[in-house]
């Protein structure tokens, strides 16, 4: 009996949900000397997989945070997919920068990819921040991917508000999501007048349906 190699045998590794000979997985990226920074804007900000020794509020240039990113796991479901956060074209963002021991890259990279990069609808760059202590650092950054499906683009804040207002996935409420992010700039003493302006119109919805009590962040 002829024996065959199953061709799932044949397949290259996989880490970070991802072959390691795909374009945007981590192994693909070329890191700079010494101790790695990663940019977060969102959810890293308050729930970084990875062991730091340094984090501090950063300034990007050219990119705005934005609700772009459409969720079917963690904030939404494939029949109704919330909405998460993306860096798009224009503007700066506020957000922290964390540093990475250089021995623990791999590792970092291995988790943040587990959480973020499985479907490939961030694109990851090396940007320069500005760091709170003034100087600037390239900094591992996950912007967003235009040519992506999961890729929302510009909506209106009041869509964005009503998805925000009706989705849930795997880790809670779509709305968790967004007063995390907002509790966090604030303790940086950032604030983000559209995340506040899209936090406000999901109460005014939430009070037409007679849903006004917070839920857990």
């Amino acid at each position: 009996m002829k024996q065959g190699v199953p061709s799932r045998l044949a397949e290259p590794p996989r880490e970070g949900g991802l072959p390691v000979n795909h374009p945007c997985h981590y192994r693909q990226l070329t890191l700079p000397v010494g101790d790695l920074w990663l940019y977060a804007y969102g959810s890293l900000m308050w729930h970084p997989p990875f062991r730091h020794t340094d984090a501090q509020p950063a300034l990007l240039r050219g990119y705005h945070r934005s609700f772009c990113i459409y969720s079917t796991r963690y904030r939404g479901t494939t029949a109704a997919p919330g909405l998460v956060l993306g860096l798009d074209h224009g503007g700066a963002c506020r957000g922290r920068a964390f540093r990475i021991p250089r021995a623990d890259a791999m590792t970092a990279l291995e988790a943040v990819w587990q959480q973020e990069m499985r479907r490939c609808v961030y694109v990851p760059r090396f940007l320069p921040v500005q760091l709170s202590s003034g100087r600037p650092r390239p900094a591992l950054t996950l912007l967003a991917n235009r040519n992506h499906g999961g890729y929302a683009g510009k909506l209106p804040e009041e869509e964005v508000a009503r998805t925000i207002a009706s989705c849930r996935g795997e880790r809670g409420p779509n709305i968790d999501y967004l007063v995390n992010t907002i509790t966090q700039l604030h303790e940086m003493g950032v604030q983000d007048a559209h995340l506040h302006r899209v936090l406000a119109a999901v109460r005014r919805i939430e009070r037409r349906h007679g849903a006004g009590t917070e839920r857990p962040a």
